[in-house]
């Protein structure tokens, strides 16, 4: 079997390390190191021990991935051969990627490793800066560290943070939660006689610090509540507090029944808002939908039937099994493809059970947006005219019908007449892909638009609309449209 053994070579010098592993490092007749970057090597060189380097592989590539995979299988190579001793820095089995790649080998039954411990850099670096991880501590690395991957109620640690551009990057993706001036400490060379901490604020952690492949980043613990308002748990939290004993009463006393007409009311802001375009109120009113489901969320909690892990649980799933053609090996060329397949994927789920196509579609808050549900579906089971032109004959149709009941009928046969025109209207709507909902709510919007300046007007001028004729208050409305093209 192809055996390589792996030597951890600690964090500081030679009296960091291991009575056993000096003994094993001396026995060698040659030692493959990953880098002689480390305060031990030349005490070792001294002691007489022989090492090669792999420093040449990382001048060959421009990012690290390829460097520990090149070193790892260059390792499994002369392992065939026969055996071989490779070092470490640290302890092998902490942020050593290289050492990872020959784990994977080994599960895959093409090497046999022995690993011997050495001291990883987390010990000095914990007695450093005084903290106990038990509190809560994150290792990450700097080279592939991302946003969502930092939890600011823990101690975070930063490895991988070589050189002025890894420290850039860190930074950058740190201040997209922390406030620019949060500090930073900067942990070089834990342990050893050389041993540095400098803290500063986070907007300097790449302009004042000289970097090495013996620094570690460490960034306290947001303890307040205030200083982690863009993490998720932050806010949950709010919530919970609202919800709780000792938080708001009002909070408290919301239902899944009494917040409903909210929720509605936050839709429309936010359909508002991005109907103007607005992105401050975008940002604002989508705050205000994730409030209500945030709190829909806690009262499912606080009752003892579901909570938010459930929600994501439940949404998260439903996009995986929908989309086919990300997560599975089904193909979609283009939208219509991959709505066809949605829609065949919901009736599957729907497993039989449902009495209608059209059950499902009715949206309460609108009944623009119920029929034209109720039509799509239709249609899209067969039931519709083959162009638009049948569409445009029944609204002929239903218009005579409507103006007959208006003339000649009751109250009742115009409700009923009128909601036909309606309804064909919406379907023509369909046949030309537009939606009523937004037709409306833009038809809306712009007689606000044009009214307020007739308003604006008549309070210029003469100071009521009973001073003006309709035809003075139609040109304040023409003059309006004017300006709208201008």
């Amino acid at each position: 079997m192809n055996e390589i053994t792996v030597i951890g070579l600690g964090a500081s010098g030679l009296d960091g390390l291991p009575l056993g592993v000096y003994r094993k490092l001396k026995s060698a007749g040659l030692v493959h190191v990953r880098t002689a970057d480390h305060p031990v090597i030349a005490e070792l060189e001294a002691e007489g021990i022989t090492f090669r380097t792999f420093d040449d592989v990382y001048t060959k590539h421009d990012t690290f991935p390829p460097v520990y995979r090149e070193i790892a299988d260059t390792l499994l190579d002369m392992a065939e051969e026969g055996p071989v001793m490779y070092a470490v820095p640290g302890h092998p089995l902490v942020a050593e990627q290289t050492v990872q790649h020959l784990v994977q080998a080994e599960r895959e039954g093409r090497a046999l490793l022995h690993i011997e411990g050495g001291q990883s850099f987390l010990d000095p670096v914990f007695n450093a800066l005084r903290i106990d991880p038990i509190d809560g501590f994150q290792l990450l690395d700097g080279t592939e560290m991302h946003r969502d991957d930092v939890k600011m109620d823990q101690h975070v640690l930063i490895a991988q943070v070589y050189d002025a551009f890894s420290a850039s990057d860190v930074k950058l993706t740190l201040m997209e939660k922390y406030p620019d001036d949060h500090p930073v400490t900067i942990v070089t060379a834990a342990g050893s006689p050389e041993e540095k901490l400098v803290t500063v604020p986070l907007y300097e952690l790449d302009r004042t610090v000289e970097t090495s492949n013996l620094m570690t980043l460490y960034i306290p613990p947001a303890v307040r509540l205030e200083e982690r308002l863009k993490e998720w748990d932050a806010f949950r939290e709010i919530i919970r507090i609202l919800r709780s004993p000792d938080g708001c009463p009002w909070d408290r006393e919301q239902t899944h029944e009494s917040l409903r007409k909210y929720l509605i009311e936050e839709a429309h802001e936010l359909v508002q808002a991005i109907d103007d375009g607005d992105d401050d109120a975008i940002i604002g009113e989508l705050g205000d939908v994730l409030l209500q489901v945030f709190l829909h969320a806690q009262i499912g909690e606080d009752n003892g039937y579901f909570q938010m892990e459930d929600v994501l649980e439940t949404v998260a799933e439903k996009m995986i099994r929908r989309h086919p053609h990300v997560f599975g090996d089904a193909d979609a060329a283009d939208a219509d493809a991959v709505v066809s397949n949605w829609q065949a994927i919901k009736e599957r789920e729907k497993g039989g059970t449902t009495r209608s196509v059209l059950d499902g579609q009715e949206r309460y808050a609108s009944s623009l947006l119920t029929s034209y549900n109720y039509q799509k579906e239709a249609a899209r089971h067969g039931f519709t005219w083959p162009d638009a032109e049948g569409a445009w004959d029944k609204f002929e149709e239903e218009w005579q019908e409507f103006r007959h009941a208006a003339e000649n009928g009751g109250e009742g046969e115009r409700t009923d007449e009128f909601g036909d025109v309606l309804f064909t209207l919406v379907n023509l709507a369909r046949y030309y892909k537009v939606s009523p909902e937004e037709a409306m709510t833009g038809a809306n919007r712009k007689f606000r638009r044009r009214f307020t300046h007739v308003e604006e007007r008549v309070r210029e001028g003469r100071g009521s609309f009973e001073d003006y004729t309709l035809e003075e208050l139609d040109a304040f409305w023409d003059e309006a449209k004017r300006l709208e093209r201008m």
